[in-house]
């Protein structure tokens, strides 16, 4: 875990509504690691979001430079960041998005479409657990289940990075283990940088740094010596 995926210098980002200034990051410096799990603790309006977007290419830094790889992120045209979110990255929200009409199958498959090196649809599932449940609609599914799939979407087209934004945050505590221990399995299995945002203490347990941040800033960076797995974690 030494190579550099990200390198954050003097982030900042700033929301304006009416005449309302809100600064969600200020000057964020941050270097992410390939072939890691962080997670970023903080309470609502603690910046962990908008970190999240800036990283994704989901939304435009205001100051400061965001390099990912040989590509910097910040400066980036529309084409450039909506190739580097197709190819290199890979998304877990709290709300599953997928889509009601297509099976389980047919979601992961819809993920990783025009992604090259993608796994199959069958292969990401089973890596989740979910290769018996393949044909099922998402009502079909529990929402650990559906969340599960969320992940094999997020991991069939193999990104470089897994940006999960409180991937626990609506289930219960055996849904959510389940749910950690995909991510987990996934990005062992990967190589990727999996970077989870939750405000739920119990989770830094897994990570392997622990990212605290408060008021848009970064309060404290510690590596986790004693990592447990998801299994033995509760809230």
């Amino acid at each position: 875990m030494s190579t550099p995926r990200y390198v954050l210098r003097g982030v900042r980002k700033v929301y304006t509504s009416g005449d309302v200034r809100t600064e969600a990051l200020h000057g964020v410096d941050l270097d992410l690691l390939a072939d890691e799990l962080v997670v970023v603790l903080g309470p609502s309006g603690s910046g962990k979001s908008s970190l999240l977007n800036v990283l994704g290419g989901l939304d435009r830094a205001d100051a400061g430079t965001v390099q990912f790889r040989d590509l910097m992120v910040t400066g980036a045209t529309d084409a450039e960041l909506t190739d580097y979110r197709r190819r290199e990255v890979g998304f877990v929200f709290q709300s599953y998005n997928l889509i009601p009409s297509l099976t389980a199958r047919e979601n992961v498959a819809l993920g990783a479409a025009g992604t090259p090196n993608a796994m199959s649809p069958d292969d990401a599932l089973s890596m989740v657990g979910l290769e018996a449940l393949g044909t099922r609609f998402p009502s079909e599914l529990s929402g650990g289940e559906q969340q599960r799939a969320a992940v094999a979407r997020a991991v069939a087209k193999r990104p470089a990075v897994l940006l999960c934004d409180e991937p626990t945050g609506a289930l219960d505590h055996d849904s959510g283990v389940d749910v950690l221990e995909a991510i987990e399995q996934a990005r062992a299995a990967s190589g990727a940088l999996a970077l989870l945002i939750t405000h739920n203490t119990a989770i830094a347990d897994l990570a392997h740094r622990v990212i605290r941040m408060a008021n848009g800033r970064i309060a404290g960076v510690s590596a986790n010596a004693t990592r447990r797995p998801a299994r033995e974690i509760t809230w």
